[in-house]
């Protein structure tokens, strides 16, 4: 059987080493060559006992990351949604592959329901609701808008025909990592959206909120976020133009809806149960809070994003977590991270 040769970027992230820890764990995984690109020789160590071929560098090396989607079938790309450069060197290198065989590499690339989000500032949560089959939609959002710039890059190259993109979009994605790669330290086992939320009322001893705390966010479990990309790429494999790709190539990962009220709320009664706060009541944020404790990020934190994956459940992909699940990783993240505080 011919080996099918596989370049993974952002391999040990929240959402990657999950991905990856699946394709190892994959039937037809015997006949997989999967090279990961990894920043240290501790890293690439780690993932050569798995089996796991490396390439050292980072999305600067872009002559590096040419030559690894050269040689590669497919890509899978996980690691910065927004980096053109880099994109645009994966996407030289599926190029040359092209060239060479005849045949169109796969790039299967994260994208992320950022680029439907609004400057909420956490007033209201009433929003246009997008579906991953609403194509020219999605293709008239602002260049602006975040991730687009390397989405649309992605969505022109498939159409001059040498490379078959497929955009996985998340929401939220939340849930606590494990797997092999946990297990070797070297997987960031949390995301971002909920931690950080997390760590500020640690802080401040109280759930908080932006604005009113009214913006919502689609979301799904880390676990049926890898599910996703693990039916695509089976789906890929088996007839990649049999599901849309280009800009018919977006594929929403949702299961759920949350304000964030709600989750500063989780976060309050976490609070209480662990004896660190008083009352589950969140607050909001005083108007130099944001700015002290995220940052320039904050206004991010405070928008409305919400999807439906439409073409997403075509496939065949039935997200399980819902709700209750989101709300005790809440829970969860709370008594792991005030163990750091």
């Amino acid at each position: 059987m011919a080996l099918t040769k596989i370049f993974v970027t952002g391999a040990t992230g929240f959402i990657g080493g999950s991905v990856l820890s699946r394709l190892l764990d994959h039937p037809d995984a015997k006949s997989f060559e999967i090279v990961a690109l990894v920043r240290s020789n501790d890293k690439a160590q780690k993932l050569n006992t798995l089996g796991v071929k490396t390439v050292l560098g980072d999305y600067t090396s872009y002559e590096l990351l040419t030559k690894a989607a050269s040689e590669a079938d497919i890509v899978i790309a996980m690691a910065n949604s927004d980096d053109l450069p880099a994109a645009n060197a994966i996407l030289a290198g599926l190029k040359q592959r092209f060239e060479a065989t005849g045949k169109a590499p796969l790039l299967i690339h994260t994208s992320g329901t950022a680029i439907i989000m609004d400057n909420a500032l956490g007033l209201h949560g009433d929003h246009t609701i997008y579906s991953d089959l609403q194509s020219d939609e999605l293709q008239a959002l602002p260049e602006t808008a975040l991730h687009r710039n390397v989405d649309i890059a992605l969505v022109n190259a498939d159409k001059d025909g040498y490379v078959k993109a497929y955009l996985v979009t998340p929401g939220t994605v939340f849930g606590t990592a494990t797997g092999p790669l946990v297990d070797l330290g070297i997987q960031n086992k949390y995301s971002m959206q909920i931690p950080i939320f997390v760590k500020a009322s640690l802080a401040r001893k109280r759930g908080g909120y932006i604005g009113a705390g009214k913006n919502v966010w689609s979301a799904a479990s880390l676990s049926d976020t890898a599910n996703l990309y693990t039916i695509l790429f089976d789906a890929v494999r088996k007839d990649p133009d049999s599901i849309g790709h280009g800009k018919d190539g977006y594929y929403f990962v949702e299961n759920l809806e949350y304000s964030a009220y709600e989750v500063a709320e989780a976060i309050g009664q976490a609070l209480v149960e662990l004896g660190v706060a008083d009352t589950a009541e969140p607050s909001a944020l005083s108007e130099e809070e944001p700015v002290q404790i995220f940052g320039n990020i904050w206004p991010f934190l405070a928008t409305n994003s919400r999807a439906r994956g439409d073409r997403s459940r075509g496939l065949g992909w039935k997200p399980v977590d819902g709700k209750d699940a989101l709300f005790q990783n809440i829970k969860d993240n709370v008594v792991e991270l005030s163990k750091l505080v």
